[in-house]
């Protein structure tokens, strides 16, 4: 029998922004085969879509209010990225990311980001808690960001990208990078780096959600 539901995502993320994980939950009292249903959504969704698995949570439960953690990705290249084009970002100065980590790390000292927070938007507080922020370089051409925290506000990843790369590239001190935070002021703060190289990366959720505790934690 057809039914007609309601899907609620984990969030919303700007145009050209990529997920390899996202979340959503639909409330129904019909008896549900979780494996088929994922099997057969997979054969009629397109293919930049994938079910990974679909699990059974409490009542209460929610996709976007839910979670505990969210994790991102900002990817960055120096080359000019031929197949990659629509997944990463290009600079053409080196960036010095013993620097941007050493700025990165200050993020822990601070908890409100109003200064990376997009401007006029409805957003009712701007407090967020990270827990991780670290740039890695897997390659001499090739810089990843990583930042994880308890929520995250509009465009924030991409403008703390963008003024840590300020930093990467010597025209920001560290000092001056949390001067930025202080000020919360966005106009402080250097341009958002485009949309194309973040990608959300993972969302966690407490396990106590879960009605069968194996869903709790991932193959």
């Amino acid at each position: 029998m057809r039914r007609e539901l309601f899907i609620v995502g984990a969030g919303r993320t700007d145009t050209g922004v990529h997920a390899r994980l996202m979340v959503a939950h639909f409330d129904t009292d019909a008896e549900v085969d979780c494996q088929q249903l994922a099997f057969k959504l997979n054969n009629t969704l397109p293919p930049d879509i994938s079910i990974l698995r679909i699990v059974r949570v409490r009542d209460d439960a929610h996709a976007r209010f839910s979670p505990v953690a969210r994790t991102y990705k900002y990817y960055i290249t120096r080359r000019k990225a031929i197949f990659n084009r629509t997944f990463m970002t290009r600079v053409f100065e080196p960036l010095d990311v013993e620097m941007m980590n050493h700025a990165a790390a200050k993020l822990f000292c601070y908890r409100d980001f109003t200064s990376f927070a997009k401007l006029h938007s409805d957003t009712k507080t701007n407090i967020c808690n990270v827990m991780e922020a670290y740039w890695q370089q897997p390659e001499p051409d090739t810089y990843v960001f990583t930042i994880k925290a308890d929520r995250f506000l509009r465009n924030m990843v991409r403008a703390v990208v963008g003024t840590l790369v300020l930093v990467g590239r010597h025209k920001l001190t560290v000092k001056e990078f949390a001067e930025v935070i202080e000020r919360k002021d966005r106009c402080t703060a250097g341009d958002s780096m485009a949309a194309q190289g973040l990608f959300l990366e993972d969302i966690e959720y407490p396990n106590d959600i879960f009605i069968d505790q194996e869903d709790a934690f991932r193959p």
